[in-house]
């Protein structure tokens, strides 16, 4: 009688931060077929140059302004660019936490 064995060839993998975020991207955009629609972005205006995002019940992150331009962050403080306007940093802004929280996405009523 014989017995093969097979060995355990599993590897433990540290991945950079920017590894993380392009796996993260190329699932998203994989998987965006079958995905429903974006969740609910509202936006407050905290003080005078500064706005929350609220994604689908969920801090999104910011946008401050700053030197006449508009400093977008994420839900996790990551600047996520430096833009001309308000409304560009607040797009910019919303297409990274539609990748970056796919969990709180669901159908918008």
């Amino acid at each position: 009688m014989s017995t093969t064995v097979t060995p355990d060839t599993r590897a433990e993998v540290t991945l950079d931060t920017d590894t993380v975020d392009t796996i993260a991207v190329l699932e998203a955009q994989a998987e965006s077929h079958g995905r429903p629609t974006r969740a609910k972005l509202t936006w407050t205006q905290e003080d005078d140059g500064e706005w929350i995002a609220n994604y689908g019940g969920y801090f999104g992150g910011s946008i401050d302004k700053r030197d006449g331009r508009y400093v977008a962050s994420d839900t996790f403080g990551l600047v996520v660019g430096d833009f001309d306007s308000l409304e560009l940093a607040q797009a910019q802004l919303a297409d990274q936490l539609h990748v970056m929280l796919p969990s709180v996405i669901r159908p918008v009523a």
